[in-house]
C-alpha cells in the first residue's frame, strides 16, 4: 500500500544545481530556501496558484491509492464472509488455507504484474491514459469478483483488480508530482499516504456493514467499482502532464513546437488563473533545459545490473532492505487478516471483529498524520528505530497472548493498535521516503522499480503464506517468528540506514553513498 510514495520522487529527477553551477541549467523556484520542495518537473516560477485548481488534479489520481487501501480493508472482512457456511451464500465456501491465501493475495500478485507492465509502457501511454486504464481494471476486477460464480472466477477478478493497483501506484504519484505547484508539492505527495489509509478505513466500514449479510463479501469487493468510475471520469477531465509532453518532445517522440503549445495550455489550466504568455513560456523553456541537462548528466539510463554496483548497490541495500523488512515483519498479514485475528482473539461474532477493525483503521489514519507532519522535524532514523522497536514488542505481545494470555482479549487489541501505530510512524511512510531519496540519479529509475517489485513481491508472499503457516505453526509461533524478524530489521536500521534529514539529493549521493 506504501508504493504511492515511490514514483513521486522518480518524477522529479532534476537535481538542485550546486553553487556556481551553470546558470542556464538553474531551475527557477518559487522562493529562496525552498529546498527540494522547490524542485519539480514543471516549475512554477514566481507565479501564484489557485487552491481550487490544485484540488482535482490531486484528488482524482489519489483515488487510485484510496482504491488500493480499500482493497486491503475490504479483504479483511471478505475473507471471513467468503468461507462462512452461513454467510458465504455459495456452495464452495469450504476453502483450504491455500485457497484463502490466494483470495487475500490475488490482488497483490496482480499488482506485481501491473508494476512490471507500468515500467514498460507508462511513458508511451502518458499519465492520463495509464490512470484511466487503471480505473477500468479496478472496475472490471471489482465487478468480476463481486459477481463471481465460482472460486476460479473470483481469483481472476482479484488479479485484474491487482493489475489496476500496479498501474495506479505508478501513474498517480507521477501525475501529482508533475502537475503540483512547487510550493505545495511536498505536502501533496505526503497526503497520498493518508488517502491509502482512508481507503483502508472505508474498506473496514463497508465490511462492518456487510459482515452479517449473506453474500456480503460480494458487496465488499464490488463497492470499489463506483469509486473507480469516479476516478476514470475525473481523470478524463484533467489536462495532460506538461512535463510528460515535454519529455516526449525531448526524446524525439513528439513534435517539439506542438508539445510546447500543449504544455503551456496545460499549465494555464492547472494554475487556475490567467498568466502571461512570457511566464508560461519561460517555465516551459526552463523545464526543457532541465530535462535535457538531467539526461545528459545520466549519459543513458543505466542498465539493470548497475543497481548492484558501487554507490547504487549501497542505495539498494538500504532502500530494498527497508521495503523488504516492511513486509516480512508481518504487515500484510496484520492488515489483511485483522478481523480474523480479532475473531480468534475472543471477538467471536464476525461483526464484533469488523467493528474493532474500524477502530484500528481510525488509529492508523491518526498515526499516519503524525508521521506526515513530523518526519522532517524528528528525522528518519529516530522514527524508524522507535517504530520498529514498537513493532517487535507488539508482535511478541501477540505471540504471548496466544500462548499464555488468551483470557485477556484486550491484549490482542492493544498489541494490534501498537503494531499499527508503530508501523505508521516508521516503515509505513519512511521506507518509501528513503527509497525516493537514496538512489543516485543515474540508476534512480531502475533502482526504484526494483524496490517496487521487492515490495509487492514480498507483500504477496507473506499474505499468501500467513494462513498456511498459521495452520502449520500455530498463531503464537507465527507471531513470534515475525517478532524475531522485526528484531533483525531493527538491527539492520541501526547499522545501515543513514539520516537524510535536511540533505539535498546531491549531498546524499556525495556524502552518504560515496
Amino acid at each position: 500500500m506504501d508504493a504511492l510514495r515511490v514514483s513521486g520522487a522518480a518524477a522529479e529527477p532534476l537535481l538542485r544545481p550546486a553553487a556556481g553551477g551553470h546558470p542556464r541549467l538553474r531551475v527557477r523556484t518559487h522562493a529562496q530556501g525552498e529546498g527540494d520542495a522547490g524542485r519539480g518537473a514543471v516549475v512554477e516560477g514566481d507565479a501564484a496558484f489557485s487552491w481550487t485548481s490544485v484540488i482535482l488534479p490531486f484528488l482524482f489520481p489519489a483515488l487510485g491509492g484510496l482504491l488500493f487501501g480499500y482493497d486491503i480493508g475490504a479483504t479483511s472482512g471478505a475473507t471471513i464472509s467468503v468461507q462462512s457456511a452461513d454467510l458465504s451464500g455459495t456452495t464452495w465456501f469450504n476453502l483450504s488455507s491455500v485457497q484463502l491465501g490466494l483470495v487475500a493475495s490475488g490482488s497483490l500478485y496482480g499488482a506485481l504484474g501491473g508494476s512490471i507492465l507500468a515500467y514498460r509502457i507508462a511513458d508511451f501511454l502518458g499519465r492520463i491514459i495509464e490512470l484511466v486504464t487503471a480505473a477500468a481494471l479496478y472496475i472490471i476486477g471489482a465487478l468480476v469478483t463481486g459477481f463471481a460464480p465460482n472460486y476460479i472466477v473470483l481469483i481472476i477478478g482479484r488479479v485484474l483488480y491487482g493489475i489496476g493497483i500496479g498501474l495506479a501506484m505508478h501513474g498517480a504519484p507521477l501525475y501529482i508530482a508533475e502537475t503540483s505547484p512547487s510550493q505545495i508539492r511536498g505536502t501533496l505527495i505526503s497526503l497520498k499516504e493518508l488517502f491509502i489509509v482512508l481507503g483502508i478505513l472505508i474498506g473496514y466500514l463497508v465490511g462492518t456493514i456487510q459482515i452479517d449479510n449473506v453474500g456480503g463479501w460480494r458487496y465488499m469487493f464490488g463497492f470499489g467499482a463506483p469509486l473507480a468510475a469516479v476516478m476514470a471520469i475525473g481523470m478524463w477531465t484533467l489536462p495532460p502532464s506538461p512535463r510528460w509532453l515535454l519529455l516526449r518532445a525531448v526524446q524525439g517522440k513528439g513534435p517539439m513546437e506542438d508539445n510546447k503549445k500543449k504544455a503551456i495550455q496545460a499549465l494555464r489550466t492547472l494554475r487556475g488563473r490567467t498568466a502571461s504568455e512570457k511566464v508560461l513560456t519561460d517555465d516551459v523553456e526552463d523545464t526543457i533545459l532541465s530535462i535535457k541537462a538531467a539526461y545528459a548528466g545520466q549519459d543513458g539510463e543505466g542498465n539493470i545490473w548497475e543497481v548492484f554496483e558501487g554507490a547504487s548497490l549501497k542505495a539498494f541495500t538500504i532502500g530494498g532492505g527497508l521495503v523488504l523488512f516492511q513486509q516480512i515483519t508481518g504487515q500484510p498479514s496484520v492488515l489483511y487478516y485483522a478481523a480474523s485475528i480479532l475473531q480468534t482473539a475472543g471477538f467471536s461474532a464476525a461483526s464484533d471483529a469488523a467493528r474493532v477493525s474500524v477502530l484500528i483503521g481510525l488509529f492508523k489514519l491518526l498515526m499516519t498524520g503524525v508521521a506526515v507532519f513530523k518526519v522532517d522535524d524528528v528525522g528518519r532514523r529516530p522514527l524508524l528505530i522507535g517504530g520498529v522497536g514498537g513493532i517487535a514488542l507488539s508482535l511478541f505481545l501477540l505471540a504471548a497472548y496466544y500462548k499464555i494470555l488468551n483470557n485477556f482479549p484486550f491484549v490482542a487489541v492493544g498489541a494490534l493498535l501498537l503494531y499499527v501505530g508503530a508501523y505508521q510512524v516508521s516503515f509505513g511512510p519512511i521506507s518509501w521516503l528513503m527509497v525516493s531519496e537514496i538512489f543516485p540519479l543515474r540508476t534512480r529509475g531502475r533502482g526504484i522499480s526494483l524496490a517496487v517489485l521487492t515490495n509487492f513481491g514480498s507483500n504477496a508472499l507473506v499474505t499468501f503464506a500467513f494462513s498456511p503457516l498459521q495452520e502449520f505453526l500455530g498463531p503464537e509461533n507465527i507471531f513470534f517468528l515475525f517478532g524475531a524478524i522485526a528484531v533483525l530489521s531493527l538491527v539492520f536500521v541501526i547499522l545501515n540506514v543513514p539520516e537524510t534529514k535536511g540533505l539535498s539529493l546531491e549531498e546524499i549521493e556525495s556524502k552518504i553513498l560515496k
